[in-house]
C-alpha cells in the first residue's frame, strides 16, 4: 500500500482536473490558465520555503515535505505530465 500512494494521489489529482468537484485541488486547477498556474506555483514556492524553515528548526520536516511533494504533483498534473515520466526519470538517475 505505502509504495503505491504516490500513484494513487496522482490518479486522484488527474480525476479532479478532468472531472472537477468542489474541492481545493479542482478549484485551484480550474481558474483560467494563467491564474491557475500562478496559484499552483505560488503554493510550490510557499511550501518550499516552509520545508527550509522546518529543516532549520528541526520540526515538522516530514509534514512540510509532504505538502511540497503534494503541490509539486499538483503542478505536474496541471501541466499534463504523465506520472510514468517521473518514475522513468528517477529510474534513469538511479543507474
Amino acid at each position: 500500500m505505502k509504495d503505491t500512494i504516490i500513484r494513487d494521489v496522482y490518479r486522484v489529482l488527474e480525476d479532479r482536473r478532468d472531472n472537477p468537484i468542489d474541492s481545493y485541488t479542482s478549484n485551484i486547477m480550474k481558474d483560467d490558465k494563467k491564474q491557475a498556474e500562478d496559484k499552483i506555483l505560488e503554493k510550490v514556492g510557499e511550501e518550499a520555503a516552509e520545508v527550509i524553515i522546518a529543516s532549520k528548526n528541526d520540526e515538522n520536516l516530514v509534514y512540510e515535505s509532504v505538502d511540497l511533494i503534494f503541490h509539486t504533483l499538483l503542478l505536474l498534473v496541471y501541466k499534463g505530465v504523465d506520472i510514468d515520466e517521473i518514475f522513468d526519470e528517477f529510474a534513469r538517475r538511479h543507474k
